[in-house]
């Protein structure tokens, strides 16, 4: 092999080495922005955590703020499905008069993406008389259907039952 052909060889191997690790590296980055890593099943159960504090403020607002705009509420204690804010404030606007404090029984979560979760299962919510004061438990079964948009996590769907058997 004469030194001109041992030159251009050794030119070829470099830009091919150069091009494999640019590709590489460009493969892995595209890789890294496409799967943003997905929420903890902590994480999503304590969403509720966080609409069950928004209920104790007592402003229908501020739980409504925590459903997505296109969201749909099948509430507990009403028999309309609730499909725009106005709905959904105005449910919140009578059941927060009861002053309910929620408590989840059990929970079953699945993460679907980095962008949606489901959460399922029963809770049981404390509601006191606006008239008497007594109280009274409601056990329910539940499902939160989580999107996360521009960066903020909002309930999409939200469905409550009166346990059949309670």
């Amino acid at each position: 092999m004469t030194r001109k052909n041992r030159i251009r060889a050794a030119i070829v191997t470099a830009t091919a080495v150069v091009t494999v690790g640019t590709v590489t590296a460009g493969v892995s980055m595209a890789g890294a922005e496409a799967a943003p890593k997905k929420p903890s099943k902590k994480e999503i159960a304590a969403l509720f955590d966080g609409w069950n504090k928004s209920l104790r403020t007592g402003d229908s607002k501020k739980v409504a703020d925590r459903y997505a705009k296109d969201a749909v509420l099948l509430p507990t204690v009403s028999n309309r499905v609730r499909t725009d804010r106005a709905g959904i404030v105005d449910y919140f606007d009578h059941f927060l008069e009861n002053k309910p404090v929620g408590k989840k029984i059990k929970s079953h979560i699945n993460v679907l993406d980095s962008n949606s979760a489901l959460d399922a299962g029963t809770y049981a919510f404390t509601l006191t008389d606006k008239e008497t004061g007594k109280k009274s438990v409601v056990e329910a079964r539940y499902t939160y259907e989580y999107e996360k948009r521009n960066g903020v996590w909002k309930i999409v769907n939200h469905h409550s039952s009166a346990m059949p058997e309670g």
